[in-house]
């Protein structure tokens, strides 16, 4: 069973917690992705759950068997770096065979095995070659390979794509899912990049500031973020957000702004009524809005991005908060510098309470 339980974990180097009271249960031939911004603490994490950092408090759990006192090598995972650590003096074959050797396995048995992991991910040609022989793309498909020669439960992958790139990264994103589907095996993957994150997950982990602040598939994390952190981190572009105090306008309430007053549903205005929060932040996806036409919020364009399959229209409202819109190639794109009307429907908005960062309502 390749499961991986962490409970109240936590971890503090002087007087930095990088780690606090962590709860995460990582499911037998899962895909976690652990997502956060850099010096959240999830490298510390998957140091912690390949025993190359000891937790100050809490356990750490590969299956059915509670690990904290047992060495690296002895937890049966794997672990691919950013900077993919392969000795330099070695051939490729030599360096998948390594772990294998170490653990006194026999030389027929290890070639089958190298040979085996060396024409899965394509490197049968380059087994004579040695690392500064090899493309970026090829060293990490070695170190890939040396991982998963030694048929662990559990993959621990840090940064593995950093390295690479653009083009690079999305083609080895492709060959990193079907190998996993292929082995049928666990992984935790950590990033900091969101869209290596959103498109590899079956489950996001996202992290902020040493904490586990949501868990869930990256569509559910996407449409319900539980935190004003999430709502801002996730998505390309980010979610806009407008702050505004609660107030009533012909009975009902709304969120009133600079620019407006901003609209609420039935069960929105009930959530709000219920928080008791003072000032909100009204999240709203650049997808969901339009512009022109009777929209509450006005605003002056002041840049418009061109990006081939769609345009990104800056817009800045009165008290110069940023609002991002995105659209379509066959929408009108308007000229830099006059006033619009921003739009959309209000069972698309997300409220936060803008102190506490938490959630509102549905």
């Amino acid at each position: 069973m390749g499961q991986v339980t962490l409970r109240g974990v936590s971890k503090r180097y002087g007087a930095v917690e990088a780690v606090r009271n962590f709860d995460l249960e990582v499911l037998d031939r899962e895909f976690l992705v652990l997502l956060g911004p850099s010096g959240c603490g999830k490298s510390t994490v998957l140091r912690i759950i390949a025993g190359l950092e000891e937790p100050d408090q809490g356990t750490v759990a590969i299956g059915d068997r509670f690990v904290n006192d047992l060495e690296p090598k002895d937890r049966d995972i794997a672990m691919v770096f950013q900077n993919y650590a392969l000795y330099p003096h070695m051939t490729v074959q030599r360096n998948i065979d390594f772990p294998l050797k170490c653990r006194g396995m026999p030389k027929p048995d290890r070639d089958g095995l190298v040979a085996e992991a060396a024409e899965s991910l394509g490197l049968t040609p380059l087994l004579d070659r040695r690392p500064a022989q090899l493309s970026g793309g090829q060293r990490q498909r070695v170190a890939l390979a040396r991982a998963i020669v030694r048929r662990p439960e559990v993959f621990l992958m840090d940064e593995p794509l950093s390295n690479l790139d653009a083009k690079l990264r999305v083609q080895t994103r492709t060959e990193l899912i079907e190998l996993q589907r292929r082995l049928a095996t666990t992984v935790v993957y950590v990033t900091h990049d969101q869209i290596e994150g959103m498109t590899m997950a079956n489950r996001l982990a996202v992290m902020n500031e040493g904490a586990l602040v949501q868990v869930a598939p990256p569509s559910e994390v996407y449409a319900h973020p539980a935190s004003l952190f999430v709502a801002r981190f996730i998505g390309n572009p980010p979610m806009n957000t407008v702050t505004g105090t609660p107030a009533r306008v012909d009975g009902e309430l709304g969120i009133e702004t600079s620019g407006g007053t901003i609209p609420l549903t039935a069960a929105q205005r009930q959530a709000v009524e219920a928080s008791g929060a003072a000032i909100v932040a009204v999240g709203i996806r650049p997808e969901r809005i339009v512009i022109g036409g009777t929209g509450p919020l006005p605003a002056t364009v002041a840049v418009v991005e061109s990006l081939g399959s769609e345009h990104h229209v800056i817009c800045r409202l009165a008290d110069d908060q940023e609002v991002v819109v995105r659209l379509g190639t066959d929408i009108p794109v308007p000229k830099e510098g006059p006033t619009v009307r921003l739009g959309f429907e209000s069972e698309y908005l997300h409220l936060f309470d803008a102190g506490t960062g938490d959630r509102i309502g549905p």
